[in-house]
This record gives structure tokens, sequence and C-alpha cells, in this order.
């Protein structure tokens, strides 16, 4: 199958990644459904190696702007490119394979597999062995197989499971240990762009303020660029380099924590005088 015919296609020069080093570029996103606009023409940019923030109000039109950008919902309009290529509407599979990975709001683990198999499946998109080699099964396969296992057990320990767990089933473990298990597959996936809806909730301040550290590992450590949706404005303002605001789908405010805090606007969305909760 070609680029083009995953939706992948080479974006425009003036459109790709550009001179202020953005990894993402969104450019007029709007999705309807129906008669209900969730996102409104949002313009909006990630630079590279940064941890960026979106908030707002329930119902802002977080979450349905991260499944636009992870090809879980195609955009009504508005196009969006990665590293230099433009993978608006394109399928998630292939945005994974380009490099972004996410988490879920609601923890999405298959809850009868162990966490070790959990991780497995997010390195599916980096193996070879396809159909046929599962079937045919030469001498590599099994050479891969044990690779991707001992890979999948670092990156539990780098996440900060205990090795004790690596084979509990995921439905048994903690709240906490769950969301490790959900970050280390995304990570699994080896990607360049992670996005992490509300890795904090649920989590005690404690358990809050280890997780903000770890971001700042991951960025650090792994080159990696972070955008998360995050309700927690403590976990937002001492993580975050930049935060985007949306209100009813419209994108209300940018810029550094300390200016956004301060924004009138922002102010007023969250106490209710122009957004809901």
């Amino acid at each position: 199958m070609s680029a083009q015919d995953s939706g992948v296609r080479p974006a425009p020069a003036a459109a790709g990644a550009g001179a202020d080093g953005s990894i993402l570029d969104a450019s007029g996103v709007s999705k309807a459904f129906g008669g209900l606009v969730a996102v409104s023409d949002v313009d909006f940019s990630i630079p590279r190696r940064s941890i960026v923030s979106i908030i707002g109000p329930n119902g802002a039109g977080k979450t349905t702007f991260f499944n636009v950008l992870t090809g879980l919902y195609k955009p009504t309009t508005g196009t969006i490119v990665f590293g230099g290529r433009d993978v608006t509407g394109a399928r998630p599979d292939k945005i994974t394979s380009l490099g972004i990975a996410r988490t879920f709001q609601n923890i999405r683990l298959f809850a009868t597999m162990s966490a070790l198999e959990n991780v497995l499946v997010g390195q599916h998109a980096r193996m070879r062995a396809g159909l046929l080699g599962s079937i045919l099964r030469p001498p590599w396969v099994g050479s891969e197989e044990r690779r991707v296992r001992e890979h999948g057990r670092e990156l539990l320990a780098y996440v900060g499971l205990e090795p004790v767990a690596f084979d509990e089933l995921a439905v048994n473990l903690s709240y906490g240990d769950q969301r490790r298990v959900e970050i280390a597959r995304a990570l699994a996936s080896e990607p360049q762009l992670l996005l992490l809806d509300e890795p904090t909730a649920g989590m005690n301040p404690q358990e809050s303020a280890t997780l903000t550290d770890f971001m700042e590992t991951l960025r650090d450590d792994r080159g990696l660029t972070i955008l998360l949706i995050e309700h927690d404005m403590q976990v937002v303002m001492n993580v975050s380099e930049r935060i985007t605001v949306l209100d009813h789908g419209e994108k209300i405010a940018e810029g550094l924590p300390e200016d956004v805090r301060r924004d009138r606007r922002v102010v007023e969305a969250y106490l209710g005088t122009q957004g809901g909760s």
C-alpha cells in the first residue's frame, strides 16, 4: 500500500516542520458531529523536545482534538502535518508507525493479558514478522520475539513497575501501575511525539509529582516531545513550557504558563462565565 493510499502525503515545504522546529502543525482544524462542532478552526503547533499542555473545562473539545491528531477521528476541515508529512485523515496505525503514540483518559489495557503482553502489543508496529512469518516461523522470528520480550521488560522497569508485576494480569494491577503499563505500551512503539490524556487522573499528589518528573525525564533522556491534557493545574504549571486553552471547541488562549494563568478569558472559562463543566 502506498503512502498516499494510507492517507499520508508529503507536505508542501511551507507546511512542514518549519524554522521554529515544530514537530507537529495543525491548521484550521475543525471536527463536527452532525450539528455539534466539537473543535472549531484550531491552529496549533508543538515545538520539538517540548512539553505542551492543552487545558479547558469539561466538554471543551480537548480529547476530540487528541482523537483528530491521532487518526481516530477525521477532521471536518483543516490539515495536520507531522514531521513534514501531511497526515490529515490518515489511519491510526499509519500515524503510529510514523512516530505518534498516546494514552487514554480511561485506561485501555487488555484486562486479561499480562502487563508484559500489553507492552508487546505496542511493539507490533516495529516488528518485522507479519502473518506469513508468524505461520512459517523461520529462526529469525523466534529471535525477534525474544528481543521484543526483553525490551518490554526493560520498558516496564523504566516506567517504575516492579518485576513481580510483569506477568500479572492488567486487571489485577493497581490504578497507578495500570497507568505505568499504558505509558510503557506507548513507548514500545518508539514514538517521537507522546500524547498523554489526563495521565495523573486518580493519582495522589505524590504519584502526580513522580509522573511530572518522569515526563521531564522522557523529554531529556529520550528526546521525546510530549503533549498532555491535564486537569491538575499544579502539574500543568510545573511541567508545561506552553499551554493552549480550549473552550467550547475554540482556542481562547495560548502562551507561557504564567501568562495563561492571568488571562481573563481563561479565568472566565474555568469559573463558568463563558465555559461550563
